[in-house]
């Protein structure tokens, strides 16, 4: 069976919240997740915060629906760049960004998307959906992403909540794939309730409206996040987590013909 994973599940103040998310996700077949720390510089000396253990989080987690195991959380650090310094902030607090098991940027502009995707060492890049694109992709920058091995994430939540962030979601997804062809595209949920998860074989089938490939689409959700985690080492913290990661998807499960009213 595939392996799936969400890799955006927004972490809150309120703990109950959280649980009812990892829940919920293990429910829907989702075998790893993570617990997604945003911060947005303001200040030029601002500091990153430590990684909470997840141990202190939950003390049982709950089983894989359909499998034996219980779902995986790691810890992701996702950080808003809106000005050049923001990025030496992040250089000079490398060493406990690099607590977190996956690191992601959110560039605001064409040159601190073009720096993202070029220079800075993080494993994913994220995509504006909640507004129009301020700038037009360009092949070179998003090249180099690709051959560094650096993700590109697409959020789908937006999508549910407004019907004007669904153009939005569409419209830059398929100006991505325009460029990228696809390749190390994922799909998470950027989810704060329950109700904002989509099981992962919805989601797949989403992709295909975002201009991936039916193949393309399966590995958002599964073999795309299987590589951002080794990108992000860690598959070397948590070696247990790349132990059957197939890549089988029921092909009558995510299929073009498939209805997407039913995701909205």
């Amino acid at each position: 069976m595939a392996v799936f994973a969400d890799l955006d599940l927004r972490a809150g103040s309120d703990l109950k919240a959280l649980r009812s998310l990892v829940e919920n996700a293990a429910h829907l077949g989702y075998s790893v997740v993570a617990i997604n720390h945003v911060v947005e510089f303001k200040e030029k000396k601002q500091e990153i915060e430590k990684p909470v253990a997840i141990s202190e989080l939950f003390t049982t987690l709950p089983v894989v629906q359909g499998k034996s195991r219980p779902i995986k959380v790691l810890t992701r650090l996702t950080i808003i760049v809106s000005d050049p310094s923001h990025c030496n902030v992040l250089r000079a607090t490398s060493s406990r960004v690099r607590l977190y098991d996956i690191i992601a940027v959110f560039p605001k502009t064409e040159k601190l998307f073009h720096v993202a995707c070029t220079h800075l060492d993080v494993d994913l890049v994220c995509i504006t959906v909640t507004e129009k694109l301020p700038f037009y992709f360009k092949r070179p920058p998003i090249n180099v992403a690709i051959d560094r091995g650096v993700g590109f994430e697409l959020i789908y939540s937006p999508a549910i909540k407004d019907s004007t962030m669904r153009r939005y979601t569409i419209s830059n997804a398929l100006n991505l794939m325009q460029v990228c062809k696809g390749k190390n595209v994922i799909l998470s949920s950027a989810a704060e309730r329950p109700l904002e998860i989509r099981g992962p074989y919805d989601v797949a089938n989403l992709g295909l409206l975002f201009g991936l490939s039916e193949s393309d689409a399966k590995a958002a959700v599964s073999t795309n996040c299987r590589a951002v985690l080794l990108h992000g080492g860690a598959a070397s913290k948590e070696p247990d987590i790349m132990e059957n990661w197939a890549t089988t998807i029921d092909p009558e499960k995510c299929s073009v013909n498939m209805k997407m009213l039913n995701f909205f």
